[in-house]
């Protein structure tokens, strides 16, 4: 999924894989985008799990604020989905904190690590009860 502050711009799902790199989007908003394309932004679903080549980095409000985050590992949640008119795209880190992708530095690269798993109900096959009956 890619944050609404991003429908405007050309966007394609995340693959196992992808080498992606942080990038500024319409002057304000930050995601990833897959190098070879820096137009086209790369949408991670909810539970993509991702590898940073260095320490996360992101841009803090306060000048003496720390800019470094000690992980290079994170899974992409959105959050504040009740809010339609704020940014939902995010990545938590082993230690429980979770940064906005929009306020990470730019160029900063990663890898799709893992997809999240389908649900149980997408795996089920769908059976017509109609037709199990009629051939019993």
């Amino acid at each position: 999924m890619c944050d609404f502050s991003l429908h405007a711009v050309k966007s394609r799902p995340a693959k196992v894989g992808d080498k992606l790199t942080t990038r500024v989007f319409n002057s304000a908003t930050r995601g990833f985008c897959a190098p070879e394309d820096e137009g086209m932004a790369v949408c991670l679903l909810p539970g993509t799990e991702v590898s940073f080549a260095d320490h996360v980095r992101w841009a803090p409000r306060l000048p003496w604020s720390e800019r470094e985050i000690g992980y290079k590992t994170a899974i992409f949640p959105q959050i504040n989905l009740h809010n339609r008119a704020t940014h939902h795209d995010a990545l938590e880190f082993p230690n429980g904190e979770v940064v906005l992708l929009t306020l990470l530095e730019e160029g900063q690269q990663a890898t799709v690590l893992q997809l999240p798993a389908a649900s149980k109900e997408q795996e089920k096959p769908v059976v017509n009860p109609q037709l199990e009956t009629a051939d019993s």
